[in-house]
């Protein structure tokens, strides 16, 4: 299935199937509130059918938005927005600590039929103006199947220390609050996916099993509130993210909100030294359809890395 790609410079990617469906619009123009981390983002993400499955600004955490890369604890910066947890006081809104992820570039900008691959060029700024991080970012949009009701979005980054001592990388866990690790590359989703079924292969486990589990794949599927019809996300580590020295974990919530990351600093802390980087390649799937555990392996199957 073939796909049209628009790009208002300086503002934002925009992705729309043949159906006239827009399935991504990547944001990367500056966010006007500090507060909640200026870093680019997709929204709105949608399914072939038109569903929406991407939440922006909920109430309850208005620095959630859509899919976009986080880093919630990074040498006492956070890279995620909102209130910083300190051990012993709780959530606080600590706006000296907000770093941003500024957008440099577009050195890899390619349109196929079918396809859409960019790289973005990004840097990491602690809240005083000091840059820590250089990222190289690639999306690629694939997999545009009308027959399968799905598509894929590819997010991979590379992340190397800039600054002359290493980056502290954590999360809400690791400064002592139990099963919160949430850090990294995360999915909110809008309120109808509250409660939704979270799942993973060779397991029975819910969304409270799941978190801080290890796998291969996650699905989050729901049955949408304004249109008859449920829709399915598959969130995916490519096979060498399971080999890092950084191990990941899934965090996994369908209560209060929805929402899942691939964490990589979910139980420990770890350090990158001055001048190394870490990398990582995901992939999202968003399909429409209330997809179960063998239709989700038997697709992946579909789509070597």
């Amino acid at each position: 299935m073939s796909i049209r790609v628009t790009h208002a410079h300086g503002d934002h990617i925009a992705v729309t199937a043949a159906n006239g469906t827009e399935i991504l619009r990547y944001v990367y123009r500056p966010d006007p509130d500090a507060f909640e981390s200026r870093k680019p983002y997709a929204h709105p993400v949608r399914t072939l059918a038109g569903h929406t499955v991407t939440g922006y600004r909920p109430s309850d955490h208005r620095w959630h938005k859509g899919l976009q890369m986080t880093a919630s604890h990074l040498s006492g910066q956070n890279f995620w927005g909102g209130n910083c947890y300190v051990h012993g006081q709780g959530y606080l809104p600590l706006p000296e600590r907000i770093g941003s992820m500024r957008h440099d570039g577009f050195p890899v900008f390619a349109v196929e039929d079918d396809r859409l691959t960019f790289a973005e060029e990004l840097t990491w700024v602690e809240n005083g103006g000091e840059e820590w991080a250089r990222e190289l970012r690639g999306l690629v949009v694939h997999s545009v199947d009308e027959e399968a009701g799905a598509w894929a979005l590819d997010w991979s980054i590379r992340l190397t220390n800039t600054r002359a001592e290493p980056l502290r990388f954590g999360s809400p866990t690791t400064e002592g609050r139990e099963m919160a690790g949430y850090t990294g590359l995360q999915w909110r989703g809008p309120r109808d996916f509250t409660g939704g079924t979270a799942f993973a292969p060779e397991s029975d486990a819910d969304a409270v099993k799941l978190m801080g589990s290890q796998g291969p794949w996650v699905a989050f599927t729901t049955e949408h509130d304004d249109v008859d019809g449920h829709s399915t996300l598959v969130f995916a580590h490519a096979p060498e993210n399971l080999e890092a020295v950084h191990e990941s974990h899934w965090f996994v919530r369908a209560e209060p909100i929805p929402t899942v990351a691939f964490s990589w600093a979910f139980f420990e802390e770890f350090e990158l030294p001055p001048g190394e980087s870490f990398a990582y390649r995901y992939r999202v799937v968003f399909a429409d359809g209330g997809w179960d555990r063998e239709r989700v392996a038997a697709h992946l199957e579909e789509m070597p890395w």
